[in-house]
């Protein structure tokens, strides 16, 4: 053992007492292999099964490190802003006291995120955003959204006053509308140097205080904007920690992804048109006309035609909005609302000329919803080469989730990185187990005897198998559906055939409330789409039973996953096994995850697919999910959750 992973070691025992917990041989295992990559520089990719507690399981060994030398600095990237709170509100406050009483050394940290989740100080102080006669409708009275903006504003002048950062998770109750009054975008920020507020700028006092520390937090999304702009967004680093790294790709994807439609467009000129000629103004604003006609002319769908007429609608985008851009230069420095409204041309004019060149590295496509209408959308057609170039090649990275092992083994990850497969020497590969007996306390029941689901919605059948199961499991239930109609029509049915239930269905409220009143309410069962198969952590007896519909595969309509089934296709590979499976799987995982949360949970995970064991790629899916006993009869599923109403909190199986 060497020392470092010696002192990780102690500092996890420390760390592990601090907040009364236990020792277990995953996390100890964990902590020696992050200690080992630290000291070797080499990548390793750890699956830590729910209930591991991988957080402390890389802290202890990191903050070994920063205590061993002073000049270092790790960087941990997460997800969710539930993690980051977590790691800042209580695994690193635990983790550096366990290391101070260990090693003596006291180790700085900070929360780092992107600028627009601090409040922006020009726009509280200066009146920027709602004028008076927005936020003042009637007289002695305020609008809804007045009084929001009026509130953080307040908020924001007591945390500048107090050394606070005005950080946007600390804020008062807020809807994104008020929240964006008071901060701004990058690309309409004026720098500190240029900005009267800049010696007060709460986004500097928090590069300054991340700059002075030794270990940071920050998110997916920060890493990716580090990455693509050469560095930029985080303090100079010596190694990485990714936490949930199952959604890195997804969320640097995400970061790397541009929209453009005519009404962004439109709005943008509008604010422009004071500084610029009557030509260059109006210009800008039939750019807009232009692409709207572009767009209803085109097909839904994706762009890979160089002759195609959208082409030129985005080059006419592109030609006004520089002529705009040039139009605002100059004037007075001190003329902020020019300054700003020049930024957000040049960030039109940026996106219009991605999506002019037709790269063969982006997807670029027509997308069309209600709320928006149509717009044009653009994504790179992989982030592994970003991934690999700009983070892997520069910091030894630890890699860590519950849900790496797609399919059994870590290759598709791996490859999804840029990294390659572990045969091919990128990084080092480790699964750390759970503590939890996952074949003593959940079955997997596939119902295999339903007809395979089909493109018209859930069928009766499945509403009814649905309506079943929730009645036997008493409600507890979590239901997992393939879509927001799907998720509604057996919220519907339930509530027509177990009415002695309650069932809230995502849609219905805010998620948090609805989450809330599942959990307050014994006998709730909740239904939904995505967010819930990845966010919701519900351990106890509120949930004995998690419904999936259907197997979570990508939608056949969605071109980027199109184009990178094509893509792995042209080049020999199986696409819809490294695409499409993969997705699949991982979500699987995700989902299936929800049930077991703690030593005591016990319940079913219910699959209405039978593709998941009559499929070729059923082997592969099922390799993705935690080890429960499987079986394909209703009644052994129905008698399993018919006990556990009855109070036999025994073996699932």
């Amino acid at each position: 053992m060497s020392d470092l992973s010696d002192l990780a070691g102690r500092i996890l025992a420390a760390a592990i007492d601090e907040i009364g917990g236990i020792t277990r041989d995953g996390q100890v295992q964990m902590a020696d292999q992050v200690a080992t990559t630290l000291d070797t520089g080499e990548h390793l990719l750890v699956q830590a099964g729910t209930g591991t507690g991988k957080s402390l399981g890389y802290l202890a060994p990191v903050l070994a490190h920063l205590a061993s030398d002073p000049q270092a600095r790790v960087v941990i990237a997460t997800a969710t802003l539930a993690l980051q709170a977590q790691l800042a509100n209580k695994d690193i406050p635990a983790a550096v006291a366990a290391c101070a009483q260990v090693s003596g050394t006291t180790v700085t940290h900070a929360v780092l995120k992107g600028r627009s989740n601090y409040a922006c100080l020009l726009k509280v102080r200066d009146g920027q955003g709602l004028e008076q006669d927005a936020l003042l409708p009637e007289p002695g009275q305020t609008s809804d959204l007045g009084a929001e903006v009026v509130a953080l504003r307040e908020w924001a002048e007591d945390q500048a006053g107090s050394g606070g950062l005005a950080d946007r998770d600390d804020a008062p109750a807020h809807t994104p509308a008020a929240w964006n009054e008071i901060s701004v975008p990058v690309r309409e920020c004026l720098g500190a140097q240029k900005c009267p507020q800049g010696a007060a700028c709460l986004v500097e006092k928090s590069r300054e205080k991340a700059r002075s520390s030794a270990l940071v937090v920050t998110n997916h999304a920060l890493l990716a904007i580090d990455a693509l702009h050469g560095g930029t967004a985080l303090p100079e680093y010596d190694a990485l920690i990714i936490d949930e790294a199952h959604e890195l790709v997804s969320r640097v994807t995400g970061a790397a992804s541009v929209e453009l439609s005519p009404s962004l467009v439109e709005r943008v000129a509008k604010r422009c048109l004071a500084w610029l000629s009557d030509d260059t103004g109006l210009d800008f604003l039939d750019a807009a006309d232009v692409l709207q006609a572009g767009l209803d002319a085109a097909e839904v769908g994706r762009i890979t035609d160089p002759s195609d007429p959208l082409k030129e609608a985005f080059g006419a985008v592109r030609t006004a909005a520089r002529a705009a851009v040039s139009g605002l230069g100059g004037g007075d420095d001190d003329d902020v609302e020019r300054r700003q409204a020049q930024g957000a041309a040049q960030e039109i004019f940026d996106v219009a000329e991605r999506l002019a060149k037709l790269d063969e590295r982006d997807v670029i496509w027509v997308s069309e919803s209600e709320r928006f209408g149509r717009q044009a959308v653009c994504a790179p057609l992989s982030v592994a080469g970003l991934l690999r170039n700009q983070i892997f090649d520069v910091h030894p990275s630890v890699l860590t989730s519950a849900t790496l092992k797609i399919g059994g083994d870590f290759t598709s990850v791996g490859y999804s990185l840029g990294l390659g497969g572990p045969s091919e020497g990128g990084y080092r590969a480790l699964d750390v187990g759970s503590p939890f007996d996952y074949r003593r306390q959940g079955i997997l029941y596939v119902a295999r005897s339903l007809t395979p689901p089909s493109r018209d919605g859930i069928s009766p059948e499945i509403l009814a198998e649905v309506a079943e199961l929730l009645w036997a499991a008493d409600g507890h239930t979590l239901g997992l559906f393939a879509s927001q109609r799907a998720a509604e029509a057996a919220a519907r049915y339930c509530r027509e055939h177990v009415p002695e239930r309650l069932v809230l269905c995502q849609g219905d409220a805010h998620l948090a409330r609805l989450t809330s009143e599942f959990i307050n309410d014994p006998e709730a069962s909740l239904f939904g789409t995505l967010s819930l198969w990845q966010g919701v952590d519900v351990p106890g007896d509120t949930c004995r039973l998690v419904i999936i519909d259907k197997i979570p595969f990508p939608r056949p309509d969605d071109p980027l996953m199109q184009a990178r089934q094509q893509a792995v296709a042209e080049a020999g590979g199986n696409g819809f096994m490294s695409v499409a499976a993969t997705h699949a799987g991982l979500l699987l995982a995700q989902g299936a995850g929800r049930l077991i949360r703690s030593l005591e949970d016990r319940g079913v995970v219910a699959v209405l697919d039978p593709r998941l064991v009559t499929a070729r790629y059923g082997s592969f899916l099922t390799a993705s999910l935690p080890d429960f006993w499987m079986t394909t009869d209703r009644e052994t599923a129905i008698g399993a959750l018919r006990r556990l109403g009855n109070g036999d909190g025994g073996e699932a199986a």
